[in-house]
């Protein structure tokens, strides 16, 4: 979905209106202007610089990647800083094209499905229910997942768990118990 232009108009951050995410936006000065016409860009006179793009067009900064005069058209900020469409394109400096993630791990999942597996293989319930404690505390704040979810797994997991060590704890102070009063 786009992003509407006063979210644009912000700042640094637009936040999209269909899911809330929030998105670090740079975008061409004309691309906020109204639709009424182009920028005004003033042409140039004889002896001024001139844009690299538009050489007719009056210079009004140099591109802080590449040095290239820009006109008011050409010149995009990015973090205090003036480019060319060339370096924007480019990636150059500092600007590189959005990374689309197109997976996860899903630790809140694994979390759960160790301990859960660990049921069928009691023996390596010991070693099973703590290791799923510590994935979760490791993991808790990462992000879960492409879409939407909630951390209900991480908490079935400690649950699950605590549950596991719970038991194998009974299971050892039974095996102690049961030793000492069979040695008597």
């Amino acid at each position: 979905m786009p992003l509407p232009k006063w979210e644009l108009a912000a700042g640094g951050v637009a936040v999209c209106t269909l899911c809330g995410a929030s998105n670090r936006v740079h975008i061409f000065p004309a691309a906020l202007l109204p639709d009424s016409g182009p920028v005004k860009t003033e042409a140039a006179l004889a002896g001024e610089a001139t844009c690299f793009d538009h050489p007719s067009k009056r210079a009004v900064a140099a591109c802080n990647q590449c040095g290239r005069f820009v006109c008011q058209l050409c010149s995009v900020e990015f973090a205090n800083e003036v480019w060319c469409p060339s370096c924007v394109a480019a990636g150059a400096g500092k600007a590189r094209p959005a990374k689309a993630e197109t997976y996860r791990t899903l630790y809140d999942s694994m979390a759960l499905i160790i301990p859960l597996a660990a049921i069928l293989m009691y023996p390596f319930m010991i070693v099973a229910a703590p290791a799923s404690l510590v994935l979760t505390v490791m993991k808790w704040k990462q992000p879960l997942s492409l879409v939407r979810r909630n951390r209900w797994r991480f908490l079935a997991a400690i649950l699950v768990s605590l549950a596991e060590l719970g038991l194998c704890g009974a299971i050892v102070y039974i095996l102690v118990h049961t030793s000492f009063r069979g040695a008597k």
